[in-house]
């Protein structure tokens, strides 16, 4: 057996680096170092979570997401969920950054946590999920509808 210890980063494609930079870095995130042998661009925040920006993609999908926008379901990674310390104070900081929330606030029941989705530059899907910490305090708050 393999002994993975943790996560270590996420590749992400995208098309227009100044566009995606710029989201991410209203995200937290900051340029560690851009790779001079390859399109990448490591970020990290302030936590160390670690992205790489893989500046080679092409939208052939006229803006869609293949595996999110379109009603045939493609395999591959759909979204990556990144833990936050306060959906609360996440969800003022979206706002303060004009960050769209494409899905969310959303409850999954029983598990205690609330998560939002967001779409990056490109139409990656981003979740940001946080512990339920005064449900009255989230608004627009529902249950996960996965027809939605």
């Amino acid at each position: 057996m393999i002994n993975i210890e943790q996560f270590d980063h996420v590749g992400i494609r995208i098309t227009d680096r100044e566009r995606s930079v710029k989201y991410y870095e209203s995200l937290g995130f900051k340029i560690e170092v851009e790779v001079d042998f390859d399109a990448v661009i490591v970020m990290k925040n302030a936590s160390g979570v670690e992205i790489n920006l893989v500046v080679n993609g092409v939208d052939l999908n006229q803006g869609k997401n293949i595996l999110m926008d379109v009603p045939e379901k493609h395999t591959g990674f759909t979204h990556v969920a990144l833990r936050v310390e306060s959906i609360i104070e996440t969800l003022k900081k979206l706002e303060e950054n004009n960050i769209a929330i494409s899905q969310g606030p959303v409850t999954f029941g029983r598990d205690g946590h609330v998560s939002v989705f967001l779409r990056d530059p490109d139409r990656n899907t981003l979740e940001l999920r946080g512990r339920i910490e005064a449900e009255s305090e989230i608004p627009g708050l529902i249950f996960y509808d996965p027809n939605d």
